[in-house]
Parts: C-alpha cells; sequence; structure tokens
C-alpha cells in the first residue's frame, strides 16, 4: 500500500459518461482525488480521467461490471493502493429497461436480475467493499430516482431496483452510522444521452416537454445539477444521513391544475 495522501479519495461508479462523470468532474475542482469506474465506455472513462488531471486532482480508470462483487472489492483494493484511504463512494453506475410498465408479458425474470444486479446489489456491494477503509466522516451517495417512490418509470425492473435502493440507504445509515453517512439522491428525468437513446428522440422529446409541463420549476436537470447535490450531501459539514434527497424541479409535488400547461 502508498502512503496515504493527505487529499480526500472518492470512488465513483459509472463515472465514464452522466452524473457521474459530472460529480467526478466537480469533486476534482473540490480538491478529491477520484477513482472512475467504468463497464464498457473506455474512452469515454478516459477523458474523464484527463479531465480530472487537468483541474488538478489525480484520477484512474477502473473497468468492471459492479453487480459483481469480486470487482467491487477490486475498486476498494486499487483506491488503497493508489491512495492509501477512501473518504466518499458514490454509487453512480445504472441500468434499465425501455418496456412500458403497461406491458407486463414483455419482462422477464433475468430482466429483474441483470437490473436489481447494478442498480441494488452493486450499491451493496460496493458499501461493503469500501466499509472497512472508511475513514471517520466518511459518505455514501447512492444515485437513485423518484421511480422508486412513484411506482412508475421506464419498467417494472428499474422502478422496483430503485426502491429497493432507496431502502438500501436507510438500512446502511443505521448500519455505518456513526462513522459513515449515507444518503440518496433521487432524480427526476435528466438530459442527456442514456435516456434519448433509449426512448429515441421522438418519444424522448415528448416525455422532456411533459415532464417540463409537470414539474412546478419547469426545467429538466441536467448531470450537473445532479453532481452538485451529491458533492453537497458527501461534504463533512452536511449532518444528513438516511436521507432520500428528491432533485426532480418539483415534478412529484406536480403544478396545480389552474398551473398546468403556463410557465
Amino acid at each position: 500500500m502508498s502512503a496515504v495522501h493527505l487529499s480526500p479519495v472518492a470512488i465513483i461508479t459509472g463515472a465514464a459518461s452522466g452524473v457521474g462523470a459530472a460529480t467526478a468532474r466537480m469533486l476534482a475542482t473540490k480538491g478529491y482525488n477520484v477513482l472512475i469506474n467504468y463497464n464498457r465506455s473506455a474512452d469515454l472513462a478516459q477523458s474523464v480521467v484527463q479531465d480530472c488531471l487537468n483541474l488538478g486532482a489525480q484520477a484512474v480508470a477502473v473497468q468492471g461490471d459492479v453487480s459483481e462483487d469480486a470487482v467491487c472489492k477490486n475498486l476498494a483494493d486499487k483506491a488503497m493502493v493508489q491512495w492509501g484511504r477512501i473518504d466518499a463512494l458514490v454509487n453512480s453506475a445504472g441500468a434499465t429497461l425501455f418496456v412500458p410498465m403497461s406491458q407486463l408479458d414483455d419482462v422477464q425474470a433475468a430482466d429483474f436480475q441483470k437490473i436489481f444486479g447494478i442498480n441494488a446489489i452493486g450499491p451493496f456491494q460496493m458499501s461493503r467493499a469500501v466499509a472497512p477503509h472508511m475513514r471517520d466522516s466518511g459518505a455514501i451517495v447512492n444515485v437513485s430516482s423518484v421511480a422508486g417512490q412513484l411506482g412508475m418509470g421506464s419498467s417494472f425492473p428499474y422502478v422496483l431496483s430503485k426502491a429497493a435502493l432507496n431502502s438500501l440507504t436507510v438500512g446502511l445509515a443505521r448500519t455505518m452510522a456513526p462513522k459513515v453517512r449515507v444518503n440518496a439522491v433521487l432524480p427526476g428525468m435528466i438530459q442527456g444521452r442514456w435516456m434519448r437513446e433509449g426512448l429515441g428522440d421522438e418519444v424522448y422529446e415528448r416525455v422532456k416537454h411533459q415532464f417540463t409541463d409537470s414539474s412546478l420549476l419547469g426545467e429538466v436537470a441536467t448531470p450537473e445539477h445532479i453532481a452538485s447535490s451529491v458533492c453537497w450531501l458527501l461534504d463533512k459539514t452536511c449532518l444528513m444521513t438516511g436521507q432520500l434527497m428528491v432533485v426532480d424541479s418539483g415534478f412529484t409535488l406536480g403544478r396545480p391544475p389552474s398551473a398546468a400547461g403556463k410557465k
């Protein structure tokens, strides 16, 4: 193991793009060294690494599917060998299946197993892997979704996996206190490649319009919006733990009928 570095260290899963990548860059500006986990997008991950290096941080990219426990243990080991400490974990890796929830026969047990493996089991395994190495005042943030609270989303496997992640957040907060705080950020719709590719351009634009028309603030979050909430929860001055922080432009509150459709 290398000497312990003075700068805090964060492991971010699913950090090649989207919220994970935005969080890595934001933490780099805050003085963190970052381990960037990715599964398939090696070029994108290396680009995020370079961005973090340009911002003055140390950064490495490590490939692996977090649904595999050995991968999760390896990520923790890599951080310890590289920097000798782990201060933060952001469970941002995620997967979904775009199947309307009315189409019950189009979802199979294997779909649940695959998506649960990444969205719920992976965060558990990562949290377990870093727990022995986390310093006092450590923090874990799970990137969940309002889908887990609303019972609606891109598919049943996704919705149920995020509900499980919300419960995991509360359970880990109780288990890991007072040494480590555990919270979750629950976004609504997020702008980006992931959802556009899954829905197609036409459906994506229709869903985006419906979201902005139904939310109190009339905006769709960017990855950077969500990353700023993640970073706030990681800050040592934050006394929150076991909380599910909704960041959805007021979508779950909904607009009063008289205000619907108005900007």
